[in-house]
């Protein structure tokens, strides 16, 4: 939430102490923190900002099981990809990003901007 404008706490009140939730305190936890450069931007920002954005091709490859493919609007759009078209492993990932990551009460497919 933002304190003032330009300005958002990455905290959260948990069991009656703040819980601090940037980049500096989920890289202790892990333990692998990810050392930049003044300026420097992590692979994932890098490719966030790209125009063009993910390779959905890609995407679809590496996440579904041979054979399947994303599930298409009526225009022929990419929309989402379908948990029983997804490997295992991809299914268990997809259930922690739904359920603890990006927070989501629909769990039964993988819609593509969260891909």
């Amino acid at each position: 939430m933002a304190i003032e404008e330009g300005v958002i706490d990455k905290r959260s009140w948990v069991r009656g102490q703040w819980i601090p939730y940037d980049e500096d305190a989920i890289n202790q936890f892990l333990g692998h923190p990810l050392v930049l450069k003044e300026g420097q931007r992590c692979e994932f920002s890098e490719r966030r900002s790209q125009v063009s954005g993910f390779d959905e091709e890609a995407i679809g490859q590496l996440l579904c099981s041979p054979g399947q493919d994303f599930a298409r609007s009526v225009t022929g759009r990419r929309v989402w990809i379908m948990r029983t078209s997804i490997t295992m492993l991809a299914q268990i990932w997809m259930t922690l990003l739904l359920s603890n990551i990006l927070p989501s009460d629909h769990n039964f497919d993988l819609p593509l901007p969260k891909c």
